[in-house]
């Protein structure tokens, strides 16, 4: 009987295991984290991520990663973001994070006081030139500096489609 029980938890956590491995997401291209000191994220401080580009033809997502404390006084961040392309183009656009929901519930996951939110901003996307892209992220919040914002990540990943 203790086999038997014993037999079917194995076959179970191998079940689960075998899942969770087939159902990952797609090679991570680049991940990186912009630290703040103090925990303050300053305007003038920009988090800026240079990504060499080698693979025009793959589809890719990109995340941004939010790490902040619990008592982080606003449930949304607002971004300023600047892209500039290999041939030197540059695009400019406003973002809105909701880092917490209507009931002022914090998104993403939670260690004690700390939260982690990952945040899907762009699905299969291609980019159309190999060489050196900057992606760079202003925070545009009225207070300056932006309290309790630890870090803040940049990820782009192979598309599982």
């Amino acid at each position: 009987m203790i086999k038997a029980i014993r037999n079917k938890f194995v076959s179970g956590c191998a079940i689960i295991f075998a899942a969770a491995l087939f159902s990952s997401c797609g090679d991570v291209v680049y991940s990186k984290y912009e630290k703040f000191s103090n925990n303050e994220w300053h305007a003038k401080d920009k988090a800026t991520f240079d990504v060499d580009i080698v693979d025009t033809t793959s589809l890719n997502n990109i995340s941004l990663m939010i790490r902040h404390a619990d008592s982080y006084p606003f449930s949304n961040i607002i971004l300023f973001v600047t892209t500039k392309y290999p041939d030197g183009k540059m695009l400019q656009d406003t973002m809105e994070i909701m880092m917490a929901n209507s009931k002022g519930e914090w998104q993403g996951s939670g260690a004690g006081d700390i939260f982690d939110l990952k945040i899907p901003v762009k699905k299969n996307v291609r980019f159309p030139l190999k060489g050196k892209y900057q992606f760079q992220f202003e925070q545009g919040m009225r207070s300056d500096p932006l309290p309790l914002i630890m870090d803040f990540g940049f990820e782009i990943e192979k598309s599982d489609k």
